[in-house]
């Protein structure tokens, strides 16, 4: 089995940062895109930012400038910078990671428990 792993979570004022990270842990043979999507309540969750094994990033438009995602290919594990929330950030944030892992040697998609991000304005 393959485990994603959030931290970083929490409650920010309007303005502030916070920097999530998901370690990914298991029967892994390789990771290719890892990524965080968030829901915020009521709404569809979304993509915010996804990074390959390479380092093309990409993000939703209204967290261009404000977000970067990175990643520690020999950690398996990803970040997310966020600079200058807004209260419109605020939803549970999860990881994902597209994994091929030992028991099926295919590429499945990995979930992690989700974090929360609250941020008052």
């Amino acid at each position: 089995q393959v485990q994603l792993v959030e931290s970083g979570g929490g409650l920010v004022q309007a303005g502030g940062s916070l920097r999530l990270s998901c370690a990914a842990s298991g029967s892994i043979v390789s990771i290719e895109t890892m990524g965080w999507y968030r829901q915020a309540p009521g709404k569809q969750r979304e993509l915010v930012a996804a990074i390959t094994t390479g380092g093309n990033a990409n993000y939703e438009d209204s967290v261009k400038g404000r977000f970067t995602i990175s990643r520690d290919n020999a950690k398996n594990t990803v970040y997310l910078q966020m600079n200058s929330l807004k209260s419109e950030d605020t939803a549970v944030y999860y990881c994902n990671a597209d994994v091929v892992d030992y028991y099926s040697y295919r590429l499945r998609a990995y979930w992690g428990q989700g974090t929360q991000v609250t941020v008052s304005s």
